[in-house]
């Protein structure tokens, strides 16, 4: 196990990163910048928090969110890999995949020229993660923290046969109130609504949020911008390598059950996530690398 002294001196930047250890167990980069802040755990490689200097924080954590070896962070980042949503053959396998709730080793950190910071993750296999997923692969997340937030997640098959990949960043963004933002983007688009019996439909006009939705939106490469009257400002979703994107909010009885949102939490943020699932799951061939980007930003409305 890497001592938070050896993270430290090896990683760390004056100036710009340093590790820390918090209440519950787990060691999280924390990033300061002449741009911005973020903090991401090296459990899950999971990204926790991320605010522009100036600005209210772009990614939402729950202000319940419990930080405990094997726990998935309410919050934040989480990556789902490799597969998205329930196993496909076997139930009792953690949904979205293992790669949340293990350990990643931090393997390259820089200060870039622009002033932004940038850290790379690999995941540690184990036993446990070889019998879930046994196709030889690596996979890797990169973060660049700057003005905008750009998150990597570069699977590569290392074996001699093809395998399926889905795979998402099942991300939280914090905005005023779920009542007082639209989403853009994904209008047209033919989604799978997975709220009661499962049906697919088409988006009519932007997407307002007044119940419980859990979306998959499919065969999208498009931008999506969540506008916020109430903050006067628009988040942009950018993305490449990712033809699904996933909107996600359990409003209040679902939230409620899940503990760890806090009363009316549901209500600070929304899920937009960008991934590769249902129709889009991907065939990553002998040899090949899969790189799914997303980039976070935000612009005044």
């Amino acid at each position: 196990m890497t001592t938070l002294n050896s993270l430290n001196q090896q990683f760390g930047i004056a100036g710009h990163l340093q590790f820390i250890e918090v209440d519950g167990g787990l060691t999280f980069a924390e990033i300061s910048n002449a741009h911005a802040t973020a903090s991401i755990a090296l459990q899950g490689a999971h990204i926790a928090t991320f605010q522009p200097k100036g600005e209210e924080p772009i990614i939402w954590l729950s202000k319940l969110a419990k930080f405990i070896p094997g726990k998935s962070i309410r919050g934040g980042v989480p990556v789902c890999w490799p597969w998205f949503g329930p196993h496909a053959t076997d139930s009792k396998l953690p949904g979205h995949g293992y790669a949340r709730t293990v350990m990643w080793e931090v393997q390259e950190t820089k200060a870039l020229a622009d002033g932004s910071t940038f850290i790379r993750f690999g995941l540690i296999e184990n036993e446990t993660t070889k019998a879930q997923w046994p196709h030889a692969s690596t996979v890797q997340l990169e973060a660049t923290v700057g003005k905008a937030l750009k998150v990597e997640l570069i699977t590569k098959n290392t074996g001699s046969a093809a395998f399926q990949l889905g795979e998402a960043l099942h991300t939280y963004f914090h905005i005023s109130d779920v009542g007082n933002m639209t989403i853009r983007g994904l209008e047209g688009c033919e989604y799978i609504d997975k709220v009661g019996e499962t049906a697919r439909r088409t988006q009519q006009g932007g997407i307002v949020i007044e119940s419980e939705v859990d979306r998959v939106y499919v065969n999208t490469t498009a931008d999506c911008i969540i506008e916020d009257k109430g903050l006067k400002r628009a988040i942009r979703i950018a993305k490449t390598g990712s033809k699904s994107a996933v909107v996600w909010n359990p409003w209040t009885e679902k939230a409620d059950k899940m503990g760890d949102f806090g009363p009316q939490g549901h209500r600070g943020m929304v899920c937009v996530e960008s991934g590769n699932a249902f129709d889009n799951v991907i065939t990553v061939q002998a040899g090949e690398t899969h790189r799914l980007v997303a980039v976070y930003s935000s612009e005044k409305l």
